[in-house]
Parts: structure tokens; sequence; C-alpha cells
């Protein structure tokens, strides 16, 4: 779930400031069982781009990012 949280953290913040902006999207240390490894993921231009080829992650995060006007 967290890396799920930080994709779409990263998502966010990539359509939302200019390219020239590098982005470090870091899990709080002591709150996750495999940070170091979540952190790696979420840190890497190469596995950001594989997740954002999947089309199920990809609706999740367009859903997850969707403004809710409840």
């Amino acid at each position: 779930m967290a890396t799920v949280i930080g994709l779409c953290l990263r998502v966010k913040l990539m359509r939302s400031l200019p390219q020239r902006y590098k982005v470090d999207i870091r899990v709080a240390p002591g709150t996750h069982a495999t940070e170091s490894a979540v952190n790696k993921q979420l840190n890497d231009k190469e596995r950001v781009a594989a997740a954002l080829e999947n089309p199920n992650l990809v609706d999740m995060v367009d859903e997850c990012l969707a403004p809710s006007y409840a």
C-alpha cells in the first residue's frame, strides 16, 4: 500500500511541477517494514516508468488523484 500511495504522490508532483524540479519521495523512518525497498522503488525512474506502463496501476493512480466533491 505504501508503494501505491508513494506512486500517487510522485505522479501528482510530476504533473504539477516543471521538469526542472527533482522530487525525492521517502517513507518516514520506522513506519514501514520494508522502508528501504519502498524508497528505492519510488525514487528509481525506470521502476516508476514501468509502473506507469501498467494500465491497472495508471487507473488506480488516476482514481487516487481525481478530485472528490463529497
